[in-house]
Formats: C-alpha cells, sequence, structure tokens
C-alpha cells in the first residue's frame, strides 16, 4: 500500500508509476479536485484559464507515463510543437519573433539585435552539449544516493564541466556570449524557469534555453490542465483512489519508520508514505516530532508569481501564445525581488493567451489573458498595495508596447497572489519552486527524494530534487519510482 500526499502533477505522476510497480496507491488531496498548481479556472462571460504552469517542454517524461502502463499516449493525450515559440517585445520598441528552428531563430537576433547568428548557434550548440551530458546524472537520478556517482553516464557529466560554468553566473556566462544587451536580457530570462535571479544563478542554468530551442516548446491540446485530467484518468484507470477535500493531518511513525498517515476522515495504514506537498510544511505540519533537515528547510526561496487574469474583449494579433514584453532595468527588477523582498516600479510581464491555440477558451473575437509578473514569496508584504501598484505598471508596460490602453478592453478580471497561492498549495510563501537556485550548490542543497531517517518516506515534487516546473516534476516522480523499487 503506498500512499500520496497531494494530486499536484508530481504526485499524480508517483501515482501512476507506483500503481504500475504494483502497488494499492491512494491519493489525498485537501483541495475539491486536482492539479495543484497546474489547475483551471472560468470567469464570466467564457473564459477559461490554465490557473499556474503555462509552458510545456519534454512532452515525452508524459508520454513515458503512459508507455509503462501499456497505454497508447494519443489515446489520452496529444500536444503540438509551438513555432513560433516566444514574441518578445524590448522596452526600446524592439520586437523580435523566437522561431522554433534554431537557424531561423538566431537569424532574427542577428537581424533584429546586431548579434551574429553564428554566436547565437554556438552558444545554442553548448546549451545542448551541456544538457545532454548532465541531464541522465543531475535531473533523473538521486543526487543523494553514492550508486548515482558511480553509473557509467557520470563520466558524460565530467566530459562536460568546462563547458558548466561552474564559477560563473548565468548573466557573466551571457554577457560573455552575446555582444547586445537585450540579447543578453533575452537569455537571462531562463533563470526564472526555477524562480532564481540571472544574476546570481550559476552559469549551468544557462542549459535551460536548450529544452526550448533545442528540443522544444509544445502545446497541449486543451490546455496545460489536459496533462492532469489525462494524467489522472490513467491513474483511475490502474486503480489509484483520490480522496479530495481529505487533507493529510499527520504522516504516522512509530519512530523508525514510516507507518501511515491520519486525515480529516481517518486513519490509512501503508508501508510507503510519498509527500507532494512542499517539504517545509511537510515537516512543519505533518512531521512535528521529527527533527527536521533545518539546513535544508532554511535555504533562500525562490520567487513567487502575481497573476492577472483577464478576460480581454477584442484580439491582438500580433500577439502570439507566449509573449514576453521586458522592462528597461532586468537587473533593478531582480534586486527587488531577491534583496528588497518587493516589485520593481518597471516589470517584465509575461502574458499567455491559450484561445490562440484553443478558441473556445475565450468567446469568439475575445481573448483569456494570462498575465504574470515575477514577484517574492511572502513575507508579510502589504499583497494588497504591491498588487494595485504592479497593476498600474503592467498596464503601462503593455500600453507602451501595444500602442493600446488595455484596461478598457478587461471584462473579466481574477487575481492570484503569493498568500494565495500558499493558500491554495501549501507551498511555503507562494513560492513556485521551493528553493532558489542563486548558488553553484543549490542542487545539492535540495531535499533528497526519501527521508534518511525514516525508511518508507518518500518526497515528490517542486521543492525537492530535482526542482519545480513540470518536466523537473515528472522526473521528482521517476526518481521516488526507482527508488520504491530498488
Amino acid at each position: 500500500m503506498a500512499l500520496i500526499v497531494g494530486a499536484g502533477i508530481a504526485g499524480i505522476a508517483t501515482a501512476v508509476r507506483l500503481a504500475v510497480q504494483g502497488y494499492r496507491v491512494t491519493v489525498f488531496e485537501a483541495q475539491a479536485s486536482f492539479g495543484g498548481k497546474m489547475h483551471q479556472l472560468e470567469l464570466p462571460g467564457g473564459y477559461r484559464f490554465d490557473g499556474g504552469p503555462s509552458l510545456f517542454t519534454l512532452p515525452h517524461l508524459v508520454d513515458e507515463l503512459f508507455e509503462l502502463a501499456g497505454r497508447n499516449p494519443a489515446d489520452y493525450f496529444r500536444y503540438e510543437r509551438l513555432d513560433p515559440i516566444t514574441e518578445y517585445f524590448f522596452a526600446d520598441g524592439v520586437r523580435l519573433t523566437a522561431w522554433a528552428e534554431e537557424a531561423k531563430f538566431a537569424g532574427e537576433v542577428e537581424q533584429k539585435l546586431g548579434v551574429p547568428a553564428t554566436d547565437v548557434l554556438a552558444f545554442l550548440r553548448r546549451s545542448g552539449q551541456a544538457y545532454a551530458g548532465t541531464a541522465d546524472t543531475f535531473l533523473r537520478r538521486s543526487l543523494h544516493k553514492a550508486g548515482t556517482y558511480l553509473r557509467p553516464e557520470v563520466l558524460k557529466a565530467v566530459a562536460v564541466l568546462p563547458q558548466l560554468g561552474l564559477l560563473s553566473t548565468m548573466h557573466q556566462r551571457h554577457a560573455a556570449a552575446f555582444s547586445d544587451a537585450r540579447a543578453v536580457q533575452l537569455f537571462d530570462r531562463f533563470a526564472t524557469y526555477n524562480g532564481s535571479d540571472p544574476y546570481q544563478a550559476p552559469a549551468t542554468l544557462s542549459l535551460i534555453p536548450h529544452l526550448e530551442h533545442g528540443l522544444g516548446a509544445y502545446y497541449p491540446e486543451g490546455g496545460i490542465y489536459a496533462i492532469a485530467e489525462s494524467l489522472v484518468r490513467l491513474a483511475e484507470e490502474l486503480g489509484v483512489e483520490f480522496r479530495y477535500q481529505e487533507p493529510v493531518l499527520e504522516i504516522l511513525t512509530d519512530g523508525s519508520q514510516v507507518k501511515g498517515v491520519r486525515t480529516s476522515q481517518g486513519t490509512y495504514d501503508a508501508q510507503v508514505v510519498v509527500s507532494n506537498m512542499d517539504v517545509v510544511p511537510t515537516y512543519r505540519r505533518l512531521l512535528p516530532r521529527l527533527p527536521a533537515p533545518e539546513s535544508t528547510l532554511q535555504q533562500p526561496r525562490s520567487s513567487s508569481a502575481l497573476i492577472f487574469y483577464w478576460g480581454i474583449g477584442r484580439a491582438f494579433p500580433e500577439l502570439g501564445v507566449h509573449n514576453i514584453f521586458f522592462s528597461a532595468d532586468y537587473r533593478r527588477e531582480f534586486e527587488a525581488i531577491f534583496q528588497e523582498k518587493t516589485v520593481a516600479d518597471d516589470v517584465t510581464v509575461y502574458v499567455n493567451i491559450t484561445s490562440k491555440k484553443t478558441p473556445t477558451d475565450a468567446p469568439a473575437g475575445h481573448e483569456n489573458w494570462f498575465v504574470m509578473v515575477n514577484v517574492p514569496h511572502d513575507q508579510g508584504q502589504d499583497w494588497a498595495q504591491l498588487v494595485a501598484r504592479t497593476r498600474r505598471a503592467v498596464l503601462a508596460r503593455l500600453h507602451k508596447a501595444l500602442g493600446v490602453d488595455v484596461t478598457a478592453s478587461i471584462r473579466a478580471e481574477h487575481v492570484w497572489d503569493p498568500p494565495g497561492i500558499a493558500a491554495r498549495t501549501s507551498s511555503l510563501g507562494g513560492a513556485l519552486y521551493g528553493s532558489s537556485s542563486n548558488n553553484m550548490l543549490a542542487a545539492f542543497l535540495r531535499h533528497p527524494n526519501f527521508s534518511r531517517k525514516l525508511p518508507g518516506l518518500y518526497f515528490c515534487g517542486g521543492s525537492v530534487h530535482p526542482g519545480g516546473g513540470i518536466p523537473l516534476c515528472l522526473l521528482s516522480a521517476a526518481i521516488v519510482a526507482d527508488l520504491t523499487s530498488a
């Protein structure tokens, strides 16, 4: 018997993998439905939104779950490769399209920013080599087991060490690679994929662009929420039971090993318990008598997000599925987030519009705008004031870039701020990715996927190894499954 705390994407994927291994699996979820951050919402007037994640890469990690269960992925879940990937709007008025094909993208950067296409292609090639050399070791295996370092693929990781830039930051790597500050800003933004600061995060994270430009960005038919829907359907076919609105109150132990869980409705026995809850509240709330790994739990938190869900009463044909409106001073944004724990006056704005691909997500002639700004996690800030001020800054940035006052087109609105994220997802302060990756040892300082003190207790999700975001959460499930089968 295996019990899983939380029906986020990592919890769902873990449930599938353990069911395939032969476990009877029950998943407990405090909310009324599955998905965690990967939820959906609807606003009056016919606007549907993916609530959290909006970018989909490494789709084979989803396909893999269906294949493990002997199913055809296409019977459950379909997706297409995006081209273009993103529309970039720089503060000086320059607009750049990130095409899916690397050479075409490099040519666009040369034409719009004056950076030689050969420099862009050389950078992307190094990014791909770094990913290929390290992914098997650092993403698919536990970094906290000695056996990981005895595997033959470690030699591949050693071979690419000179390309990882272990002693420099992402920003330093990009500034050395590109002659134009706007190109540097474009590649610096990939630090936000795990809630980090490019001016502090190690240059090893410069392999992230390969996920989009080398392996591709994708759009799931029906939106990101379709990933969770399809995997829950698979899990239920495999016999997994989902118990909604039944929060786990305590993980039960006998002092030497895990014994099960206690919920608001009863006590359940199990030999395996997997927490998909943020690792900090897992210890503080569910394991209050177990000595916690304080040095791990006190690692600096990642950034959070402030999201405006807007039903827009007109169409913007110049926009794509993914759109980035850059601020004029990127460094100032990250100083505000990570040093001052606030939001800068001038912000970079991300706009995701799924109605471009799924027209039923908005009424005819309208669009559904998921508008996100990177912000600090909640530490008691005056969020009412920050939300109001940031909303004005967002509208000003959009007005300048588009030449249109978007305010007049907003027909419906919902706001999700860090306290709201924390309340819905049990993530500490609403930090989207657990701890940040703002130092070269961050990957090794994340909590392992198992308990060193309680046999039978495991951890998955964005707050533990290998990190946050859809692909890494799916990989955390794979690691847990490997550990439980060992």
